[in-house]
This record gives C-alpha cells, sequence and structure tokens, in this order.
C-alpha cells in the first residue's frame, strides 16, 4: 500500500470494512472476494499481497 500511495482510508472509501483492515493486520482470513478487491484498488496481483508458508 505504502508503495502504490494507498491509505487505509481510501480502501475504507473503496468498500473495505475496518473489520477486513483489523483482521489483515492481525494474520487472519480474509475471502477471495476481499482480496479481489483490494488488488483492484491497490492495482496488483494476489501474488503481490499473499505469501504461503
Amino acid at each position: 500500500m505504502a508503495e502504490k500511495g494507498i491509505s487505509q482510508y481510501k480502501l475504507i472509501k473503496s468498500g473495505v470494512d475496518n473489520r477486513t483492515l483489523d483482521s489483515l493486520k492481525n494474520n487472519r482470513n480474509i475471502t477471495m472476494n476481499t482480496l479481489a478487491k483490494i488488488c483492484k484498488i491497490i492495482n496488483c496481483t494476489p501474488n503481490d499481497v499473499v505469501r504461503f508458508k
């Protein structure tokens, strides 16, 4: 987000709710639809956001 200049406020205004942002910050699960929405807002791919261990 920092690299693209996207703030949490912009995500919220684009339809991502606070609960989802909290889940992301705390490494909890989100839905694939939410991931797709975030990727569209940030203009990236899921590979840029998700890392499998």
